[in-house]
């Protein structure tokens, strides 16, 4: 019987998605260089994490640091990252688009959305850089994405506890809002209860940094968090 919570863990090594997976991590968003937030992963990494774990691995698509505004050839290079996504027998992927006027980019999120196909697309925290986060929420749902991971436009999403919920309860069934930044043992079980959601994301940097190299502890800290959800089931 599947969990009434469901936890991604970020990650970018194999090593580091080996433990989230023995840690009890339900799913694992695979990027590179996680210090900016997170880039796309090399195919090589791709297959290698997709060989050594079995838990749904979802593969960041993001060309580069910085804004969420990108050039013509930063979309086709997306694109072709997505088909690769695919290729490796990822589970899913995870990007988004903005326009200048930080609202979505509609038309090219729902291009990527459609390239995609069958694989799920989760818009990312670019969502948290939008204007209107209400409006952008409608906005999402139009591309056709199945998730949004925000902190509800704050440093945190404990701190975005309250346009959490707003969210959660906006997106009904027409898409998953799954609260990250900042959640760890100590507060996930406050995040959940304030904010009403299903699933949740962490990177667990408050506990480890993304640089470390000590996978135990990083099994233990999932553990931890996969516990903390538990006593709420």
């Amino acid at each position: 019987m599947a969990r009434p919570f469901l936890l991604e863990i970020s990650v970018q090594t194999v090593e580091a998605a080996q433990a989230a997976e023995r840690g009890g991590a339900d799913r694992i968003e695979l990027c590179a260089d996680l210090s900016v937030g997170g880039l796309t992963p090399t195919c090589e990494q791709l297959q290698d994490v997709r060989r050594k774990i079995r838990i749904p691995i979802f593969s960041m698509i993001r060309p580069r640091a910085g804004n969420f505004v990108y050039s013509a050839a930063e979309f086709e290079e997306m694109k072709g990252n997505v088909a690769s996504a695919k290729e490796c027998g990822m589970d899913g992927v995870v990007l988004g688009i903005l326009r200048e006027d930080r609202s979505v980019d509609v038309e090219r999120t729902r291009e990527l959305v459609e390239a995609a196909r069958p694989l799920p697309v989760t818009f990312h925290r670019a969502f948290d850089e939008c204007a209107d986060l209400r409006g952008a929420l409608d906005q999402v749902i139009g591309t056709g994405a199945k998730r949004i991971l925000t902190s509800g436009g704050a440093k945190s999403a404990l701190e975005g506890a309250v346009n959490l919920k707003d969210l959660v309860k906006a997106a009904g069934n027409s898409v998953t809002v799954l609260p990250g930044a900042g959640i760890n043992a100590g507060n996930i079980k406050q995040v959940a209860a304030q904010t009403g959601a299903r699933e949740f994301h962490s990177g667990l940097s408050s506990a480890l940094p993304y640089s470390g190299r000590d996978h135990q502890k990083l099994e233990i800290e999932v553990g931890r968090l996969v516990e903390r959800l538990k006593s709420l089931s």
